[in-house]
């Protein structure tokens, strides 16, 4: 039993006596990472040697990989405890076992999710190309096997390597063939050593932080002409793209930078989202969505906004290709998910905040769970019942393609 569940099974008593008018919920944005043994047994046989393992010592568990030995941290594991009892390292035992369809279908029980997005995993850290691509396909599959336990509640996203357009072609292909709805690419291309990425995080391995991040600084960039194919693929395919933060990584682990770190990893998310825009993705390709996820919605009106004004004076002689404003692809193309946010939601009926979608972030350490409808409850006061359905709901399926 998880130290975690007295907290839980207390919301429970709470949701149950608690009336809720707006019916099911989607969680646009919860996390599954798979157990750490799941490796050797989902990567290709000649690498499962080389999978990670796990170390218990007296003062701690730890991870060893590739020759390194590091403490076992918890930062993504913290669902039903309360901020003060936060745990950054510890052991195994200490975990929520979310992994475990059981149990992850009974925190969703008590809860009040009806379904969810599923995010986060793999790949692996590895410096090694064939190890950390395997890594990847690895992921997909355990994924995609957890969610078969309620294939109607959980909805895997497919982190896809973004070195080579072709190669990604060929995922979003066999991902499609599987199921998948969504593929969550970097928020910038990787370089073809996928691994190596210019935006370091000392607390991070490389492999780890270029899966979310890629490149800013790489050869290869979604404006250009050779991802046209990707994305004519993907909408061949009927599935979304995510960018789970990644324009910023916070310098995770690191006490002085991590709070101010963490609202600048979500506003960046405004650079992938205009290189989009700006360089006329989604008028050769007006069906193609994307999702900007744990990005926060806030900024959202603002940013079509200003982007409007902007692109009113500056359109000329920027030579801009855009057939509309810029807010109009905001409308008509990218969604956005946030946790916490009354500002997004009191912004929902302007130019660019319209395809917001609320999210529980479980079991990350900013996660709702387990009063999940109480913040929603409390968040969305004053907003007609309508709208609130839309937002907790309606929404992340439209962007999912499932209505």
């Amino acid at each position: 039993m998880s130290e975690a569940d007295p907290a839980v099974r207390a919301a429970v008593r709470v949701n149950a006596a608690t009336p809720w008018p707006y019916g099911p919920i989607f969680d646009a944005d919860a996390h599954i990472d798979p157990p750490h043994d799941m490796w050797k047994e989902y990567l290709p046989a000649h690498l499962r040697e080389r999978a990670p393992f796990i170390e218990h010592a007296e003062d701690g568990d730890y991870i060893c990989f590739e020759g390194n030995r590091r403490p076992f941290m918890m930062i993504n594991n913290q669902a039903g405890r309360e901020g003060k009892n936060f745990k950054m390292k510890g052991r195994l035992a200490d975990q929520r076992k979310v992994w475990e369809p059981a149990t992850r279908l009974a925190d969703m029980d008590a809860d009040g999710m009806d379904a969810a997005l599923l995010f986060g995993g793999g790949p692996l850290g590895s410096l090694d190309n064939e190890l950390y691509i395997a890594s990847y396909e690895a992921y997909q599959n355990w994924v995609m096997d957890f969610c078969s336990a309620a294939p109607d509640r959980l909805y895997p996203v497919g982190y896809v390597p973004m070195r080579d357009v072709d190669e990604t072609v060929e995922h979003v292909r066999r991902l499609a063939s599987k199921g998948f709805r969504a593929i969550n690419l970097p928020a910038f291309p990787q370089n073809p050593e996928a691994w190596n990425t210019s935006s370091g995080v000392a607390a991070l391995k490389p492999g780890q932080v270029s899966a979310l991040t890629g490149d800013p600084k790489g050869s290869l960039q979604y404006y250009q002409p050779e991802f046209n194919r990707l994305w004519a693929a993907i909408c061949d395919h009927d599935l979304v793209v995510t960018f789970h933060l990644g324009a910023r990584v916070p310098r995770f682990g690191e006490k002085q930078f991590f709070l101010p770190d963490m609202p600048m990893s979500k506003l960046a998310m405004a650079e992938p989202l205009g290189i989009l825009i700006y360089n006329g993705v989604f008028d050769r390709f007006p069906a193609l969505r994307i999702g900007s996820m744990e990005s926060g919605v806030g900024w959202f009106a603002w940013y079509a906004e200003y982007n409007d004004r902007t692109w009113e004076k500056q359109r000329y002689w920027t030579e801009s290709p855009l057939k509309n404003p810029p807010s109009w692809y905001m409308d008509r193309n990218i969604y956005g998910s946030f946790i916490q946010d009354r500002a997004g939601i009191l912004s929902r009926d302007l130019p660019g905040g319209r395809n917001i979608m609320w999210s529980s972030d479980y079991p990350h350490s900013e996660t709702t769970f387990p009063r999940s409808r109480d913040v929603i409850l409390r968040d969305f006061e004053g907003v007609p019942e309508a709208d609130v359905r839309a937002i907790i709901h309606d929404n992340c399926r439209r962007m999912l393609g499932l209505t």
